[in-house]
C-alpha cells in the first residue's frame, strides 16, 4: 500500500465530492464566455459560482478572482505587474523560487532591485528585518506565509500592516497556508496567490490570484478573452484583463468543490488533525538516534516537518522510504535560501499530511525510519 505524506506538493487523495466534481464536469461543461448558446453559458455559470465560492471563502469580490494555471503562474503575474515600472521589492529567505525566480530574473534585466529579509527569532525581530530594508522606492513585499521546508508560519498580518504603513503592496504567496490556515485579504493582503491542489483539495493545473483591486495589474499574455473583443489589447479590467484563452473549466469545477470540503470540514479541525500526526511524528523522530528535526521550539509551524537520517543524503532515504511504501518529497523543495541557512546542502526530507492521513500509517513511517537510522547500509537496498 502507498500512503502519500508529500501533500504540501499536492493532497491525494482527493474528497469523493472532487473526483465526483471532475466526473460531472468533464459531462456538462466545454468552455465558458465563447458564445450564447447552452454549452458556453453553463459553462460561464460554473466559472462565476467558483469565483463566488473562492472569493467568499478568502474575502474577494468575485471579479477580483483570477483563475490561473497554478500559483507560480499567479505569482508571476503579480511580481511582474506590480514592479512593471520598476523600484525595490523585499522578499524572503523562507521563499520559494516561486517568488524568487521572477524577482530575480527582473533583476537580472535591470527592472527592479530586491532586498532579502532575514526571519527572526521572534515575530517582532521579522517584522524588524523588513522594516529595515525599506527604501524610498521599495513598491512591494513579496513573501510565503509559512516555509515550504519546515513549515515555519511568517507574522504575516504583522507584515500586512507594516505595508498598509508605507502604502505598499504585499503580495502573498499562500500555497502552503491556505486551506489549513486561516488567510484573509483582510490581513492586509493586496494580492494573495495560491496553488488550487494543495489543501483547497482541487486537481492539478489549478491557481488563484486574489486582488483586493488596490494596485492594477497588467496582462503578461495576451490572447482572446471572450469579452470586447473588438479591442485590439486585453480588457481594462480584472478578471478579463489576467484570463485569455480557454479556461480550466474542469479545474474550476474541483476547485470549488474543493473549498466546499474544507469549509465543511472547517480549517481549524483539519489544522488540528494534520498538527496532531506532526506532533506524534515529531515525538517519534526525537526518540530516534542520528535523526535531525528542523524545528525551533517557541516558533509556529504549519502542518510540515523536515528531518534527515544521519549523513545519509535527503534524496536516498526519500527513495528507499518510497520504496518501502512512503511518499515524502526530498531535497531542496525548490526553496534554496533556507536551506543555505540551514546549513542542509542536499536538503531534507519532508513530511506533510492531509486531512486524510491516518495516525497507524504514520506509526508505520516511524518504524521504517527507525530501521533506516539503524541499518543506513539499506539504502540501495530493496528490503525495508
Amino acid at each position: 500500500m502507498i500512503v502519500n505524506f508529500d501533500n504540501a506538493a499536492t493532497t491525494f487523495p482527493k474528497p469523493v465530492e472532487v473526483r465526483t466534481a471532475v466526473e460531472q464536469a468533464v459531462r456538462r461543461y466545454a468552455s465558458a464566455g465563447r458564445g450564447s448558446h447552452p454549452l458556453a453559458k453553463r459553462g460561464s455559470e460554473l466559472l462565476y459560482a467558483t469565483r463566488e465560492e473562492v472569493g467568499a471563502f478568502f474575502g474577494a469580490q468575485p471579479e477580483n478572482v483570477v483563475l490561473t494555471a497554478n500559483c507560480t503562474h499567479a505569482l508571476n503575474l503579480a511580481i511582474q505587474g506590480v514592479m512593471q515600472g520598476g523600484g525595490h521589492i523585499i522578499v524572503s529567505e523562507f521563499d520559494h523560487n516561486s517568488v524568487l525566480r521572477p524577482v530575480y530574473a527582473l533583476a537580472k534585466a535591470g527592472r527592479c532591485r530586491y532586498s532579502i529579509a532575514s526571519v527572526g527569532a521572534t515575530p517582532e525581530e521579522t517584522v524588524r528585518n523588513f522594516a529595515k530594508l525599506l527604501r524610498p522606492d521599495t513598491r512591494a513585499i513579496a513573501c510565503t506565509l509559512c516555509s515550504n521546508v519546515t513549515g515555519e508560519i511568517l507574522p504575516w498580518r504583522e507584515i500586512g500592516k507594516l505595508c498598509q504603513a508605507h502604502d505598499l503592496c504585499f503580495i502573498a504567496d499562500g500555497a502552503q497556508a491556505c486551506g489549513v490556515l486561516d488567510v484573509q485579504l483582510s490581513d492586509g493582503i493586496n494580492i494573495l496567490c495560491t496553488a488550487g491542489h494543495k489543501g483547497l483539495y482541487g486537481i492539478t493545473g489549478t491557481g488563484v490570484l486574489l486582488s483586493d483591486g488596490k494596485f492594477p495589474l497588467p496582462p503578461l499574455m495576451q490572447g482572446g478573452s471572450g469579452s470586447m473583443s473588438n479591442l485590439p489589447e486585453m480588457p481594462p479590467y480584472l478578471p478579463d484583463t489576467l484570463e485569455c484563452g480557454t479556461l480550466n473549466l474542469i479545474g474550476a469545477a474541483s476547485l470549488r468543490a474543493g473549498i466546499t470540503f474544507v469549509k465543511q470540514r472547517g480549517t481549524g479541525h483539519i489544522l488540528a488533525h494534520e498538527a496532531a500526526l506532526c506532533r506524534r511524528f515529531l515525538e517519534g523522530l526525537r526518540e530516534i538516534p542520528g535523526v535531525t528535526v528542523y524545528r525551533k521550539e517557541g516558533r509556529a509551524y504549519a502542518p510540515i516537518v523536515s528531518f534527515n537520517v544521519g549523513e545519509l543524503p535527503s534524496e536516498d532515504v526519500g527513495e528507499w522510504l518510497g520504496r518501502q511504501g512512503f511518499c515524502l518529497r526530498a531535497g531542496l523543495h525548490c526553496a534554496p535560501l533556507i536551506h543555505h541557512r540551514m546549513g542542509t546542502v542536499t536538503g531534507t526530507v519532508r513530511f506533510s499530511p492531509s486531512v486524510f492521513s491516518r495516525e497507524q500509517d504514520v506509526q508505520r513511517l516511524l518504524q521504517a525510519v527507525r530501521n533506516l537510522a539503524a541499518h543506513p547500509e539499506l539504502i540501495g537496498t530493496n528490503t525495508g
